[in-house]
């Protein structure tokens, strides 16, 4: 019974992490897409409906596990929005061959 219990666990932290990889990764491919759209305010208001959704739907599902797992599955998307942070600061940062960038 403890095994198990541990292993639902861990697969709470790893959806949370998938969760969290999938909300914060689609955040920056929005910013990434309106900054070259005539609309913006489409791109956003769909992606946080998109994003939003599956990601409430994915903990209620996960919820009737007991309240432990939907935390343990938070602190899992938690830390993928540092990841994400991290892995997209370092993709922002390299300069772009052949352009040249200044402080304005």
């Amino acid at each position: 019974m403890m095994i198990s219990n541990i292993i639902y666990m861990i697969l709470a932290f790893l959806a949370g992490i998938a969760l969290g990889l999938f909300f914060f990764g689609g955040l920056w491919f929005t910013v990434k897409k309106s900054i070259a759209s005539k609309i913006p305010a489409i791109w956003f208001f769909s992606s946080f409906i998109f994003r939003v959704g599956v990601v409430l739907i994915c903990f209620y599902y996960i919820s009737p596990g007991g309240w432990q797992y939907l935390v343990i599955c938070l602190i899992g998307f938690i830390v993928a929005r540092f990841v994400v942070t991290y892995i997209t600061k370092s993709i922002d940062e390299k300069p772009i061959k052949g352009k040249a960038y200044h402080e304005a």
